[in-house]
């Protein structure tokens, strides 16, 4: 399972008011810091709200970092959240 995946099952599992769409943006990295674009290295999450509910985007900004505290660890190198 790559990382897009993980990812994708762990916040199906905590998120469940939100769709939620994942995107792997390091190919718009390449060349800096000599990085060739490739790993998984830059993740972009959008969440869409299912229906109206109240959320603090600070906290959820919060859960989502702490969920995914081990693929930082696993080479995860850079995290963008969108809330729709």
């Amino acid at each position: 399972m790559n990382r897009k995946q993980r990812i994708n099952n762990l916040l199906l599992n905590h998120l469940k008011e939100f769709s939620i769409e994942i995107l792997d943006n390091s190919h718009l990295h390449i060349n800096h810091n000599n990085f060739d674009g490739t790993g998984e290295t830059h993740i972009k999450i959008i969440l869409e709200k299912r229906k109206e509910v109240k959320f603090d985007r600070l906290n959820l900004h919060r859960k989502i970092n702490e969920l995914l505290k081990n693929e930082f660890e696993l080479g995860m190198h850079s995290l963008e959240i969108k809330i729709n």
